[in-house]
């Protein structure tokens, strides 16, 4: 069991932590009013997305995992239209991960498979952690996406193949 929950806490942190890095790539190149930008009133800007991601990662790892008591309003991260700056959305986000990486990082073995209710669904640690990384990875391509609709062709990619097994 420790080298499969071993393997799981591991990946679970690394993949969160790329899914971060990808993020904060896009969100470098973008200006104040990009990230607070909609193509129409309904839809999320990029710093209402990373209220949300912030809000469920605190929800689903820090509190439902890591014990602390749940204070998540998620309509609010919706409905939010103040405006943001980049660098307070990048230093939001590095704080709930590092967070969230340090509750994934120390939580027991014995305890990923015990029950736990997060969001009114019954789970378990490990289940709230693969739910919230998947959703921060799925997340960080509308981010992603969001990015290179804005910028175009001055949109910078993170990683480039250079190889034939790469991609290249």
């Amino acid at each position: 069991m420790n080298d499969v929950a071993s393997g799981f806490i591991e990946e679970s942190r690394e993949t969160l932590a790329r899914a971060q890095e990808k993020i904060v790539h896009c969100l470098k190149q973008l200006k104040d009013d990009q990230v607070n930008w909609r193509p129409f009133e309904q839809q999320n800007s990029l710093a209402n997305i990373i209220l949300h991601l912030c809000g469920n990662i605190r929800q689903w790892i820090i509190s439902g995992v890591g014990g602390t008591p749940d204070t998540r309003n998620r309509p609010a991260e919706f409905a939010d239209r103040k405006r943001y700056a980049v660098s307070d959305l990048i230093d939001r986000l590095n704080a709930t991960v590092r967070e969230a990486d340090e509750v994934i990082a120390r939580v027991p073995h014995e305890r990923l498979l015990e029950p736990v209710r997060v969001q009114g669904f019954d789970t378990t640690p490990m289940g709230a952690i693969y739910h919230s990384v998947s959703h921060f990875v799925g997340h960080s391509q509308e981010v992603i996406n969001i990015t290179r609709f804005q910028l175009r062709e001055r949109y910078v990619f993170k990683f480039v193949p250079k190889t034939k097994e790469q991609g290249a």
